[in-house]
């Protein structure tokens, strides 16, 4: 790992009040996934090297958004992301995000590519450290809230009711309720999840 990464996760871990001697640490967490749509379907006949190219240009995009906000980017896989923020960020974050959905899918219109950001996000305790080896260390987070945040479902933009209790009213005035249809069961069952 670069020493510019380490000293990034570090300094992210310091700001959110987590001692890096005691880790792993719980956290609570704005988590985020963020995903392209039709990606497999806009590079198959792409060589390898302009599908890195372009994962290149919108993941400078995406680092510069999120850390101006106080927020780290912690892996990219593929065409997707993992990205987190202090809850006492949670506004600038979850603004940020939105603005990324923007500039994300006007840039893959420019390029007259059919495809459109997905971003979840939600909100909770997690556990933050380090994973691999000890010249090799790589930051990241575990837990249910993770799971949760990851099998949300969108087609755009969606967060978590967590999530939006925890926004000032200025900011919760940029979304609405979106329910999906609810089902029942028998009194007896238990309720089930499926991550």
């Amino acid at each position: 790992m670069s020493t510019n990464i380490l000293n990034d996760s570090n300094s992210f871990l310091k700001k959110i009040g987590v001692d890096l001697s005691s880790l792993p640490s719980p956290v609570k967490l704005l988590i985020s996934f963020i995903d392209l749509t039709n990606f497999s379907k806009n590079f198959y006949d792409k060589s390898s090297v302009e599908t890195f190219n372009y994962i290149s240009s919108i993941s400078k995009i995406i680092i510069s958004s999120v850390n101006d906000a106080g927020g780290l980017v912690l892996k990219f896989i593929g065409d997707s992301a993992l990205i987190i923020f202090d809850l006492k960020d949670i506004d600038a974050g979850v603004t940020t995000l939105l603005d990324l959905k923007k500039r994300i899918d006007e840039y893959n219109e420019s390029l007259k590519l059919d495809s459109t950001l997905y971003v979840k996000c939600h909100t909770g305790e997690v556990a933050i450290g380090y994973l691999g080896l000890k010249d090799d260390p790589r930051l990241d987070i575990m837990g249910n809230e993770v799971n949760i945040c990851a099998m949300m479902k969108t087609r755009g933009f969606a967060i978590s009711a967590e999530t939006f209790r925890k926004l000032t009213p200025e900011t919760r005035k940029l979304f609405k309720k979106h329910t999906p249809p609810v089902f029942y069961i028998p009194l007896n069952e238990t309720h089930k999840y499926y991550f």
